[in-house]
């Protein structure tokens, strides 16, 4: 893609997040897109085909990003607790950083149709296996429990993250998401903490 379509596709993607984010999914226009991307509306059809492609794109785009970052962050971490709270702590501050971008994960997926759900589900795999794999390491390093079913603790710490980051949302963002990072991580760590 040169530089001025590459622009154009993310000018399209970031007007695509607020006018879903303050119209819900089902109620956003492709010309409201258009217009909040400063771009003609027949211009949106030639990088996507329909809205779902642009709520899949966006989704891919954004996650990509944040999954690079725990990726990147985890690396230079000490050990798995260390490693879920970097996780912890990236998945609350980016979403409170981007409201919008938590909304539509938030609120706005759950209300997708199945074909949308499979193509996001897809797109969040990487994350998922990103906490399966600290959680493997935190067994190998005897911080957490062997009895572990890391296939059910992995989406029982997605869910308690994704949970926290809706009720927040729910309440009107009346608190700091990324105050709530050590009381969540206390929680995980009360459940998969080995017992000397």
């Amino acid at each position: 893609m040169t530089s001025k379509k590459n622009e154009k596709y993310h000018m399209i993607l970031q007007g695509a997040l607020k006018v879903f984010a303050e119209n819900g999914y089902h109620r956003s226009q492709v010309s409201k897109i258009a217009k909040a991307a400063g771009v003609a509306d027949g211009t949106i059809y030639l990088y996507f085909k329909r809205k779902e492609d642009i709520l899949i794109r966006l989704f891919q785009e954004k996650l990509g990003e944040l999954v690079g970052k725990f990726h990147a962050s985890v690396e230079g971490t000490s050990g798995a607790v260390e490693a879920l709270r970097t996780v912890c702590s990236i998945h609350f501050s980016e979403l409170e950083s981007n409201p919008e971008l938590a909304y539509v994960t938030q609120i706005e997926l759950r209300q997708s149709d199945l074909e949308l759900r499979k193509e996001i589900g897809s797109a969040l795999k990487p994350y998922i296996v990103l906490i399966e794999n600290i959680l493997e390491q935190g067994i190998r390093e005897q911080t957490f429990r062997s009895d572990l079913n890391v296939k059910l603790v992995r989406n029982l710490i997605f869910g308690a993250m994704d949970e926290a980051v809706t009720s927040w949302l729910i309440s009107g963002r009346k608190y700091s998401l990324s105050e709530q990072v050590e009381e969540t991580l206390e929680f995980f760590l009360n459940g998969v903490s080995s017992r000397k």
